[in-house]
């Protein structure tokens, strides 16, 4: 008996599946707690998951499949969740990666974020930038910070994305979603004509090129609060990332244009935790002070990790003072304590100092 795609989601969300990746030569596999999960099922073959992304996709998405090889989009599955799809060729076959995204938005003290996060989203312009690897909850952040200025301000939010994830109502703020290649054709286009919009927020899916990164610096300088994401670990390797992608003959003007509109680069990854199933996020947060503008400004980006570090009265905290407070707190095993930091040396130092032997 074939397999249907509406029993796969249903084991999705009955199983708090945070992915669910179909593979010819494969059973389904969830992903759930950060471990993958084969179903004690027969592996699918090429038929299957023709005839499981034809169940989902719309005929201009089936199209683009055929042409480019691959397409992403956004799935309502009813009311019971939605979907990021990726469907994709590979060996001349296609595979389908969904991920789950939540229909509960997190308030920022579940995410684990500090309040001095949550006073950023009252500033009348400027940069935010959220950071991390793929499948680190940027766009959960992102998504739970967009909708407090929902309900707390009077604004007109605007977001692009690729594709939309979390579907915002209107609530005190006034808010357009435009995704791309369904409202717009890229980023940059979006950015452009969104200014001309009356917008107070801008939230830029992903700054992937230089046209979307130098449309969002002028965005927050034009007197916009800008919020964006980058697929780079930690404040300086960030702002090195922007700054790189400049020409080398406008990189000086592009460092000023930072340094006076950059307010904080949050940088994030996702654990399992130790203390029950179910996973945690670590962060490092930089907000930008007279000591951090001068230092992008002067191309001395390797500061900024010790600006952090001094910076905790301000809300900041580097990423392995995060991760060793989350192995205090039994959250996270020593393991990917040490994998996932940036000096396992220090913190090794750190620990033997104290006196205390790796749990």
């Amino acid at each position: 008996m074939s397999i249907e795609m509406t029993d796969l989601l249903d084991l999705v969300i009955a199983e708090g599946a945070s992915d669910l990746h179909l593979a010819v030569g494969s059973a389904p596999v969830l992903r759930v707690h950060g471990e993958l999960i084969p179903l004690e099922t027969d592996p699918l073959t090429p038929e299957d998951t023709e005839r499981l992304m034809k169940s989902i996709v719309s005929e201009s998405n089936e199209q683009r499949v055929r042409q480019d090889g691959g397409t992403d989009f956004g799935f309502a599955f009813g009311d019971k969740a939605r979907f990021r799809v990726s469907v994709f060729r590979q060996k001349g076959v296609l595979g389908i990666v969904m991920r789950t995204i939540p229909n509960d938005l997190m308030s920022l003290e579940a995410i684990g974020l500090q309040p001095s996060v949550k006073e950023l989203l009252y500033r009348p312009r400027g940069m935010v930038l959220v950071t991390g690897p793929t499948g680190s909850g940027k766009s959960t952040t992102l998504a739970s910070m967009i909708d407090i200025i929902n309900r707390e301000r009077a604004c007109h939010i605007i977001t692009v994305e690729d594709p939309i994830e979390f579907y915002h109502e209107h609530k005190t703020s006034l808010i357009t979603q435009r995704e791309l290649d369904v409202d717009v054709p890229s980023f940059e286009e979006a950015l452009r004509r969104g200014l001309r919009q009356d917008p107070d927020v801008i939230l830029v899916g992903e700054m992937r090129d230089l046209e979307t990164i130098k449309a969002a610096v002028t965005a927050a300088e034009t007197g916009h609060l800008v919020f964006g994401t980058l697929h780079t670990t930690g404040a300086a390797e960030t702002i090195d990332r922007i700054i790189d992608a400049f020409p080398t003959d406008q990189q000086e003007q592009v460092r000023t244009q930072l340094a006076s509109t950059l307010i904080a680069v949050i940088s994030q990854v996702l654990m399992q935790r130790e203390d029950k199933p179910g996973r945690v996020a670590a962060f490092e947060i930089m907000i930008s002070t007279p000591s951090i503008r001068a230092s992008i400004r002067d191309n001395k980006t390797f500061r900024i990790t010790s600006d952090i570090q001094t910076g905790t009265k301000y809300g900041m905290v580097t990423l392995d003072a995060h991760l060793m407070q989350l192995y205090d707190r039994g959250l996270i095993s020593y393991g990917d304590m040490i994998t996932k930091c940036r000096d396992p040396e220090s913190i090794m130092h750190t620990l033997q100092e104290q006196g205390r032997k790796r749990k």
